[in-house]
């Protein structure tokens, strides 16, 4: 029950940071004012404002209250587990997506090495090209555990694959571990992306787990160097 109400009042904040009624450098509601709205102690609504100072939305001065960050803003934003349809809207980035390659495949020894998925289940291998303000610039290559997404295709994989596992199939993603490296293009990249001579590419891995810890996705998504923006926050 307490970790729902934090949670309430988590997004309750976050949803007023990001539609502007909480500006940056204002302050918000006292801890006070958002324990007597939500009717919960106060170190559940503490919980709240920690868990948004750690995503880096808010800023504790003792004896002033708790303010509102102000964002530097970035092109495309690595973290948390946001599609590229999400961060492309939130942006308000030209995007489009194509697919060459949409496939089911057995895993083998070597692509449980890749995937980490057991071997002989059945996956979904999707490449899926990112065009942001008209040019190829991301490349990623999917694997999906099939008796997760069941009913995936390639037009709904053209809009968003997380889209359909939460709304569609009311599927809970609780999170992915990301490796980030940087390499010089594949043969893949190459065909694919409009390199514009960049001979390296930052390559996100992400293995994106289910709330009862099932990996049910491996991808590695390739970026133009030159495009890529890494942000984060890290809280002292």
């Amino acid at each position: 029950m307490a970790k729902s109400r934090y949670l309430e009042i988590y997004n309750f904040i976050k949803e007023n940071i990001n539609n502007g009624t909480y500006p940056p450098e204002e302050k918000i509601p006292s801890e006070n004012q958002l324990k007597d709205i939500f009717s919960v102690s106060r170190n559940t609504v503490r919980k709240a404002i920690d868990l948004l100072a750690s995503d880096g939305l808010l800023s504790s001065v003792h004896g002033k209250g708790v303010f509102v960050m102000k964002k530097i803003p970035v092109n495309f934003l690595l973290g948390g587990t946001e599609s590229f349809k999400e961060a492309s809207l939130k942006n308000s980035l030209k995007y489009k997506t194509s697919i060459p390659i949409f496939e089911t495949l057995i895993v083998n020894e070597e692509l449980n090495k890749k995937t980490h998925f057991p071997i002989g289940e059945t996956i979904y291998h999707i490449i899926r090209i990112r065009e942001i303000s008209d040019e190829k610039v991301i490349l990623d290559d999917n694997y999906f555990l099939k008796e997760i997404v069941e009913g995936l295709t390639a037009s709904i994989a053209m809009d968003s694959v997380y889209e359909f596992l939460e709304n569609k199939k009311g599927i809970k993603i609780n999170g992915a571990q990301k490796i980030i490296s940087v390499e010089p293009p594949n043969e893949e990249d190459k065909k694919y992306l409009d390199l514009r001579g960049n001979n390296l590419v930052a390559i996100v891995k992400n293995f994106a787990y289910l709330d009862n810890g099932t990996l049910f996705e491996y991808t590695e998504s390739h970026h133009r160097s030159d495009k890529f923006v890494f942000s984060s926050y890290a809280k002292r």
